[in-house]
């Protein structure tokens, strides 16, 4: 009998010994409340910059020109955000603000403008403007240069920096005789002469103007 009873407390001490470490195993990973993300996911979900929020390129020195279609964004403005070429005038139109100069302006000098225009609409209007298919020709350089070719136009591009975009001069380049066909707004086309080799020596400097959309630069 004694040893029947000293078999049972053995058994029921085992027993409750077991259900405690389940209990505690439960306790421990007991799910989070419906609704209430855990500490890492909250961390993670922190991490992530808003969907909502708008996003703006900064330092863009490209040129918008003719024919290039744009993508412009209000944010929060549904209505107002557009996919659009830009027309042959080289403007666009969009409500509101009715038509705006773009062909000539960097993106950011568009998205302020379009957001000056739209300040008397919206309250405190953040614009972006994104050039999504560049159709316009910027400017071409032809002749003794290592990589002549088509490139896109960056602004505050001089001829010395387009030649040098184009690789540089090839050995026997007429640096003296470097010319530049400019269409006129009449359709006309005119020639504007460099001459290099006065521009290193510092004579003329003035000579080495900006280059426009569409000029070709020819070295000879």
């Amino acid at each position: 009998m004694k040893h029947s009873i000293q078999r049972k407390f053995e058994t029921f001490l085992i027993v409750a010994l077991l259900m405690s470490g389940t209990l505690r195993g439960q306790s421990a990973a007991s799910p989070q409340p419906e609704g209430q993300p855990s500490a890492t996911a909250a961390t993670a979900q922190s991490t992530q910059p808003s969907a909502a929020s708008p996003s703006r390129q900064s330092g863009d020195t490209f040129i918008i020109g003719d024919d290039d279609v744009l993508s412009i964004n209000v944010w929060k403005e549904p209505d107002l955000t557009k996919v659009i070429p830009v027309r042959s005038d080289g403007k666009i139109s969009l409500p509101l603000v009715g038509e705006v100069q773009a062909a000539g302006l960097t993106p950011s000098q568009l998205e302020q403008d379009i957001a000056g225009r739209l300040k008397s609409y919206v309250n405190d209007p953040q614009v972006t403007v994104i050039v999504q298919q560049i159709n316009s020709l910027k400017f071409n350089v032809l002749g003794q240069v290592t990589k002549p070719g088509s490139y896109p136009l960056m602004a505050g591009t001089t001829i010395v920096d387009a030649i040098a975009t184009a690789g540089g001069f090839k050995d026997f380049a007429k640096k003296k005789s470097i010319y530049v066909l400019r269409q006129t707004p009449g359709g006309e086309e005119s020639r504007i002469l460099f001459n290099y080799q006065d521009f290193i020596k510092g004579k003329n400097a003035q000579q080495d103007i900006i280059v426009k959309p569409r000029d070709t630069i020819v070295v000879p």
